[in-house]
């Protein structure tokens, strides 16, 4: 069983909470919705789902009821126990924090987790962004974000949403637009439509390339896109590693796929002290 619209109004008015426009709480409000999002996320009996940002359980029912073994984090001191009510009848476990200080290997230990969630718009990019970096544990993902950020997510070289986010995925990752959701199936109504990606960890990342390195010339890159390579990484590339890594100095940064910025940084690392 899922909550319809009607019964997530009628929590809230309830227990006299409104949704947190500080926290980014737009709640799904439509069985089919959240049912769709199970079935696209693909996880099901034997599987460990933790969801962010569970608010009143709308989703994390949907996910429950696919067999899965769900771990429902939520920030909101209010709502954690309504949730608390919603979801642990279903067997999910409730925990109260924030997914951006969060002890996520403590959490999640050694076992191999798909990541499920309607993620604050504020949120979403940072986030995806440090659980590729640092929680290993997390093999695949289904987000639903705004869908600017799902674009930008999602992107690839040449593509109008590429950015440095992009690379960052792209380094870690396979991602792609799994589908849209208009903002009619929220509670409150958002502005913009959302969009759900579709995010599966790599085995080994993109390059091996250094990976310190390759984000400081990303990051470079993309903090002036609308300059040429070699004015943008002036100082960190020289002429002759454009050349070696077969990468043109008069290129832009969003015609780089990662693996071009694998060579860049590769071949303009500082060699090891003798």
């Amino acid at each position: 069983m899922t909550l319809t619209r009607g019964e997530l109004a009628a929590l809230l008015d309830a227990h006299g909470i409104s949704p947190s426009r500080a926290l980014g709480q737009n709640f799904v409000a439509e069985p089919g919705v959240v049912r769709r999002i199970a079935r696209l996320a693909g996880v099901g009996a034997g599987d460990r789902v933790v969801e962010i940002g569970a608010g009143l359980g709308s989703l994390t029912l949907a996910l429950a009821e696919t067999g899965a073994a769900v771990t429902a984090v939520e920030i909101d001191r209010h709502l954690v126990p309504l949730l608390r009510e919603v979801a642990e009848p279903a067997g999910v476990t409730v925990v109260e924090g924030d997914a951006m200080a969060l002890d996520w290997h403590a959490l999640l230990a050694d076992e191999r987790w798909a990541l499920v969630a309607n993620l604050p718009y504020n949120v979403a990019t940072p986030l995806v962004a440090d659980l590729l970096d640092g929680v290993p544990q997390i093999r695949r993902m289904l987000v639903m974000v705004q869908k600017e950020v799902g674009e930008r997510l999602a992107a690839h070289a040449g593509d109008d949403a590429y950015g440095a986010v992009s690379v960052k995925v792209d380094y870690w990752a396979e991602a792609k637009v799994a589908g849209l959701v208009p903002p009619t199936v929220f509670l409150p109504r958002p502005n913009v439509d959302s969009a759900l990606v579709q995010i599966v960890r790599r085995d080994e990342p993109a390059t091996d390339a250094p990976r310190e390195r390759l984000f400081e010339l990303v990051r470079a890159g993309f903090g002036q896109r609308r300059k040429m390579l070699r004015r943008s990484l002036a100082g960190l590339v020289t002429p002759e590693a454009f050349e070696a890594a077969g990468v043109r100095p008069e290129a832009r940064a969003e015609e780089l796929d990662v693996h071009a910025w694998g060579r860049l940084a590769t071949c303009s690392s500082s060699p090891p002290p003798s």
